[in-house]
């Protein structure tokens, strides 16, 4: 079967970082992704390195699509990016509000994601196809699920294109968001976001952050292995492909690979999917 996705890389800090995210890059582009998308620090405090990695995708022949979020930024700011990016033959941004940098008390001239489709769709009409973010399991930030759910329909209403979700282990959460979102008119694709597992301690650290649930059963099997990687990395894939198994027999459109600058998991997983 051909399973639409896409993978998302963070833009590496190093020379080292920047090989070792080629020599992923070109393993992963044999699974020809839709496009590959390149995240962005609190408050663009990576932007010169997001742009350098979006550049060098588009330069292979890749749709890159990199990630701008508005808090703590100015219309001046995003304008110039948004130029830069049209320079550079970019046609899909992933528009988020993103988080403020330490120390900074100023969100900027941007509260809300939704302002920043309307931004984009205001400097740029259609020349972006605009990808917003969605929380199955809700936003860590959020007063009630029904109010979540009203802020993602209004980020669609103002201009986006499609969605990515948070990760997420619990495949009911997915299609009761989808299902919720369509009852408020929202009728675009709903990509899921997928997080292989590669080590049990530091997902559990990031899942608790992040607000995205590990199933206790998930939590008891792993925390079981002790630290037996092969195990744990052996489980893992066996949850995480299941998962993907469930999620599209259920008419998911696509799958979006969070890959942590890594190709083995990734490409493991879709060879179980596709027997290829």
């Amino acid at each position: 079967m051909k399973t639409e996705l896409s993978i998302e890389f963070f833009p590496p800090q190093t020379p080292e970082g920047v090989e070792k995210l080629r020599a992923a890059r070109a393993r992963l582009a044999v699974l020809e992704p839709e496009f590959f998308s390149v995240t962005y620090g609190a408050g663009g405090s990576t932007r010169e390195r997001t742009f350098a990695a979006v550049k060098e995708i588009a330069a292979e022949g890749h749709q890159a699509a990199p990630h701008l979020s508005c808090i703590g930024s100015t219309r001046a700011s995003l304008r110039e990016i948004l130029g830069d990016y049209i320079g550079a033959g970019i046609r899909r941004v992933v528009a988020l509000r993103g988080d403020l940098p330490s120390g900074m008390a100023e969100t900027g001239e941007f509260r809300h994601a939704n302002e920043l489709v309307e931004f984009i769709r205001a400097e740029t009409g259609e020349h972006f196809h605009i990808e917003v973010a969605a929380y199955p399991e809700w936003h860590p930030q959020s007063r009630a699920p029904v109010d979540d759910l009203a802020a993602f329909a209004t980020k669609i209403k103002a201009g986006a294109d499609s969605a990515i979700t948070q990760y997420f282990y619990n495949a009911d959460a997915y299609f009761h968001f989808v299902d919720a979102a369509r009852a408020l008119g929202v009728d675009v694709p709903i990509i899921p976001g997928i997080m292989p597992i590669n080590g049990f301690s530091k997902l559990a650290r990031f899942s608790d952050a992040c607000g995205a649930e590990l199933p206790r059963w998930m939590r008891r099997k792993f925390e079981g292995f002790g630290d037996d990687t092969e195990s744990i990395r052996a489980f893992g894939l066996d949850v995480v492909t299941r998962l993907c198994e469930r999620l599209l027999r259920g008419g998911a459109p696509g799958l979006h690979f969070y890959s942590m600058n890594q190709a083995e998991l990734t490409l493991e997983i879709h060879r179980r999917l596709t027997g290829n």
